[in-house]
């Protein structure tokens, strides 16, 4: 699965105040004019690939300074990054000459001038700054909270069609709302070249994957074998708040994923809380093996199909780890909860 916050950090933006060149001419390209003291000379500068995640050199630094010249097709957000050491430093990257001003050690406090796009970024950052426990998982819900950011996000859409910093305001906002009617609302005010661009088509994927399963649906009846044979119907768990875990022992991800399942397990279960595993193994052993290795220790179904598995075919699975958490309704109230953001869920409902 992708990661949110990477492809956040190295997908292109687009502002329409990007240019400062004569009406009806296209800016030759970008110069970043960088001073940034501290390190040797000598040093790399290099931007993240927004493919592979890994540095490509760009310049080098000599008394403090650098320069670095290209083109962008449209602005992009470029992930800039010393010696090929983290911090990472966001910029989104207009066609224009651009200053960067900082020290090795406080580049958390760097200077970024001369890209309109990374304004409105920063502006964005600024109104959210508050409220980023709760978008980034971290803190306890609160309506209050979650409201405001929609409001926030909505604002921002409507005072910036034109910018792919946009689409960052939207997925931010459904990111914690999960509120899919909401994310297409503010979709359609987007321009033609704001929904073509990168970060405009994950957000049809979004949009796309927001209408399988819709939150506030009542989940469709199941029931699939267990480990022993024995089967398992979903409607067994009404009155209790159930994730419906989509794993299988030979997905990586999912068994990385597995420690915070099981934490929030463990500190929820006697809350009116379980968790349901519906493994997309084929082979008996292995599935039984990684549930013992894992500590999974809650109810396990499978009919041993791989992705053919008929429950997951049913949801529309087509990527693991997935799951879906309903109430004890039967009623989905969320998806795709993981780490941090499964737990603060789960607290807010629970505590």
């Amino acid at each position: 699965m992708k990661k949110f916050v990477l492809f956040l950090f190295l997908v292109p933006i687009f502002s329409k105040a990007q240019t400062k060149s004569v009406a009806g001419t296209k800016p030759a390209g970008f110069v970043i004019t960088g001073n940034v003291t501290g390190f040797p000379d000598g040093t790399s500068v290099s931007f993240l690939n927004e493919a592979t995640n890994q540095p490509e050199k760009q310049g080098t630094i000599q008394n403090g300074k650098f320069v670095i010249k290209g083109k962008m097709d449209e602005p992009g957000f470029k992930g800039l990054i010393f010696a090929d050491q983290p911090p990472m430093i966001p910029i989104f990257l207009d066609n224009e000459n651009v200053t960067i001003t900082g020290d090795k050690n406080s580049l958390e406090s760097i200077t970024v001038k001369g890209s309109a796009s990374h304004n409105l970024y920063l502006g964005l950052n600024d109104q959210l700054k508050e409220y980023d426990a709760i978008v980034n998982g971290g803190g306890p819900l609160d309506s209050e909270a979650v409201a405001k950011v929609e409001s926030i996000a909505s604002d921002f859409v409507k005072k910036n069609p034109a910018s792919f910093v946009s689409p960052l305001a939207i997925i931010r906002m459904y990111q914690l709302t999960q509120n899919g009617p909401e994310m297409e609302t503010l979709y359609a005010k987007l321009p033609s070249s704001v929904k073509k661009g990168r970060l405009g088509q994950y957000l049809v994927q979004q949009i796309q994957e927001s209408r399988i399963n819709p939150i506030g649906s009542v989940i469709q009846d199941f029931s699939q074998d267990d480990t022993t044979g024995k089967p398992v119907d979903i409607s067994s768990f009404r009155g209790k708040y159930v994730l419906i875990d989509f794993w299988a022992s030979w997905c990586r991800p999912c068994r990385m994923e597995n420690p915070n399942v099981v934490a929030a397990y463990n500190k929820y279960q006697d809350k009116n809380f379980t968790v349901l595993g519906v493994s997309l193994d084929q082979a008996k052993p292995a599935w039984i093996n990684a549930i013992e290795m894992d500590g999974l220790t809650w109810s396990h179904v499978s009919d041993l199909k791989g992705w053919s598995n008929e429950v997951a075919a049913k949801f529309q699975v087509r990527s693991i780890p997935q799951n879906l958490l309903i109430d004890p309704q039967g009623k989905i109230i969320g998806k795709n909860l993981r780490g941090d953001v499964l737990d603060n869920k789960l607290s807010s409902l629970l505590q």
